[in-house]
């Protein structure tokens, strides 16, 4: 187990992955996905991949959303896992677009307290479509 602050819906946790994460998709079981990555690449891995964790490399780089829901449409059905700097108010986004949970920089971990990110769990409602449908 690891330091590693993880937000899920239920709030803040220690990370409980307790493998590998490496940047090299032929013999891992959990990797490091740049948001920039070839995905055709990475398709014919994707049912053996336990964990893909997407490096975001800014808080304005959305790359990584698109990443997420590529990889869900591709077929993943692991653990899809968000890092980098993210903030409490792309919870909602990330969570849409794919991703099961954010891992936090101690710094924003610090910043952004569990009741910040708690407010945006309930992802499924605030949302357009449910607007609409509502």
């Amino acid at each position: 187990m690891s330091d590693r602050t993880i937000m899920r819906d239920d709030g803040f946790a220690q990370d409980d992955w307790t493998g590998e994460i490496s940047p090299e998709v032929e013999t891992a079981t959990a990797i490091d996905l740049d948001p920039g990555a070839d995905l055709a690449a990475l398709a014919p891995h994707l049912d053996r991949l336990a964990m893909i964790r997407v490096r975001f490399g800014g808080y304005a780089d959305g790359r990584g959303f698109t990443v997420a829901r590529r990889l869900r449409v591709m077929g993943y059905t692991g653990r899809l896992r968000a890092a980098g700097p993210i903030v409490a108010d792309q919870y909602a986004m990330a969570r849409r677009s794919g991703f099961d949970e954010v891992e936090l920089t101690p710094e924003i971990a610090a910043r952004q307290p569990e009741e910040q990110w708690r407010a945006r769990a309930n992802w499924r409602s605030g949302d357009y479509q449910a607007r609409l449908r509502g």
